[in-house]
């Protein structure tokens, strides 16, 4: 098999890859009808929601010296708890005690337009409300706060962190009857996207107080424009969660509920909600047990983390906290909250093996940056390690190619001898192979490591926020969008071209020839719509492969042998 027939294949193949990637968006897509009518009258959030926790639902955290009573719930609410808003240097949020209602990533303007907004990532909008909430849930008929039940706590008005301050701490009180009250501390810090959300239920009364908390994330899922110019229709938009057992799992939005509800407890592990760029995602307290569930209410999706579940004796006290992540995938923060099996939210594909590629080829082009300070030049610097790791490989590649290329007069003659005996010139052309020392394969095995490389440097270069509106030089202000004047596309194609006129056709029929005349056309053409980083990657990979190709022929192909003897 020669280089150029599996340049062939693997083309074919990726744009296979990439339409089929294409008919499955618009085969799951909603209908827009549908969804607009849906957006009408979207539900509202309630404790309703929560079905009544059973014994083997709820992990119970018991206060010695209590017994469990039967399971009941109740919610109760006290006066509409006043909104305050906190201002980080990272973030903006709007907060009512149990829920974040609204939140602004204000290092990340929407577009790259003066005066852009920042992302919303929470959001109260009515078509598409998107909340975090931390609630409780009574047992035995316990009181325990309602929707509105949790109270700033005295003096605490609108926060702003201070320059020169490393965290603020904004409390919130609900004060119930029989004596049970529960204190709830947020905690943000500076240039932090995890929030901490402590509760403390303190019982000074004279009867065991027992409820369980939930923590969770509802979301209507916006309607995302699909298309290959829109990256945010490549990237994965969904729930996912991770347990120490089963590793990471996810489930796209399209398909919420397709394999069931979810009902698992799980101990150390989290839940989250993604898409393009940012996340959201409880992480309760590592050493606590909560029962993880999906749930879907017409447009609103749901992931939630349900307990641990406490009894609290008269006298007693008890504490629960989680961490709330509400921001971007920013690895190198991701990897400070160390939190097991985190780092996947960074989703560059549901395969392991993929995903761990796409890891490798991000750390090593976060160091090239590091040097540069250009996330363009890093992509050209990850080029040359790679090629510089490949160098054996792509040697024995092209000296295979020069030395095909030099015996193509040869094979030729054989093709004239044998006529339309393919079976007799395939046997000859195999014997000039053994006689000259000449491996088919020789070119397969570079190309073979390289379509990898480049479906996961793909998913890293859309998956990334770092890259976000990174420029590069020049023309190239977005890394992550298609090349605004497709100067990079007509580069790649001019690469190719040239490139395939120094690959040996060898043994090819005129029917593959010209079908090979068109893949630079083809190649551009798909090229033309994909990130600019991805399409400088090729450009640069294929330009020093040329150059090489070019050396090597040079070297090895000066020589045209003698014609094949007669026989």
């Amino acid at each position: 098999m020669n280089q150029t027939r599996v340049f062939l294949i693997f083309a074919w193949l990726m744009v296979a890859v990439l339409l089929w990637m294409e008919w499955g968006r618009e085969k799951n897509a909603p209908d827009p009808a549908t969804v607009a009518a849906a957006q009408l009258a979207v539900p509202a959030a309630t404790d309703a929601d929560l079905a009544p926790p059973t014994a083997g639902n709820v992990p119970q955290a018991t206060v010695p010296g209590q017994a469990p009573a039967a399971a009941g719930v109740e919610a109760t609410t006290g006066a509409a708890a006043p909104r305050v808003t906190v201002t980080t240097d990272v973030l903006k949020l709007v907060l009512d005690g149990r829920s974040v209602l609204d939140a602004d990533l204000l290092q990340f303007p929407q577009t790259k337009a003066a005066g852009s907004p920042p992302v919303q990532l929470l959001t109260e909008d009515k078509a598409h409300p998107y909340s975090a909430t931390a609630g409780w849930a009574s047992q035995a008929n316990s009181p325990v706060p309602g929707a509105t039940g949790f109270q700033p706590a005295q003096g605490v008005t609108d926060v702003v962190l201070a320059d020169g301050q490393a965290e603020v701490q904004v409390p919130f009180v609900w004060n119930g009857p029989n004596g049970v009250s529960i204190h709830r501390t947020y905690t943000f810090k500076r240039g932090d996207y995890a929030i901490s959300v402590k509760d403390e239920v303190v019982n000074t009364g004279t009867t065991p107080w027992q409820g369980y908390v939930f923590r969770k994330l509802d979301r209507v899922p916006p309607v995302i424009t699909k298309g290959m110019t829109n990256p945010d229709s490549f990237s994965f938009n969904g729930a996912t969660w991770y347990s120490p057992e089963e590793g990471y799992e996810r489930r796209a939005f399209a398909d919420f509920l397709d394999d069931g509800k979810l009902n698992r407890t799980i101990t150390g592990g989290w839940a989250a909600m993604l898409q393009h760029h940012f996340f959201t995602a409880w992480i309760p307290q590592a050493d606590q047990s909560s029962l993880y569930l999906l749930e879907q209410n017409g447009p609103r999706h749901v992931i939630e983390a349900r307990g641990p579940g406490f009894t609290v004796a008269p006298g007693q006290k008890v504490s629960t906290q989680a961490r709330l992540w509400v921001g971007p995938k920013l690895v190198n923060q991701i990897a400070k909250e160390d939190v097991k099996g985190l780092d996947r939210v960074v989703d560059y594909s549901r395969f392991s093996l993929m995903a761990v590629i796409g890891q490798g080829l991000f750390w090593v082009l976060n160091q090239v940056h590091k040097l540069v300070g250009n996330w363009g030049w890093a992509i050209v610097g990850l080029v040359i390690l790679l090629k510089m790791v490949l160098f054996p490989l792509a040697n024995a590649q092209f000296k295979s190619q020069a030395k095909m290329r030099k015996f193509q007069p040869r094979i030729a003659q054989l093709k004239e001898r044998y006529g339309d005996d393919k079976q007799k010139f395939q046997t000859a052309m195999m014997e000039l192979y053994k006689k000259e020392k000449i491996n088919p394969l020789g070119g397969c095995l570079p190309l073979l490591i390289q379509m990898p490389i480049f479906f996961a440097l793909y998913w890293v270069l859309v998956e990334s926020v770092e890259l976000r509106q990174a420029p590069w030089m020049g023309w190239i202000q977005d890394l992550t969008a298609r090349d605004p004047y497709f100067i990079l596309p007509l580069i790649n194609i001019a690469v190719m071209w040239f490139t395939q006129k120094l690959t040996p056709a060898v043994g090819m029929d005129p029917m593959q020839q010209k079908m090979m005349q068109f893949m630079p056309l083809v190649f551009g053409v798909m090229m033309a719509f994909m990130p600019a980083g991805l399409v400088l990657y090729w450009v640069v990979n294929g330009s020093l492969s040329l150059l090489q190709q070019w050396l090597m022929i040079k070297k090895h192909g000066q020589d045209v042998p003698a014609k094949v003897e007669a026989k």
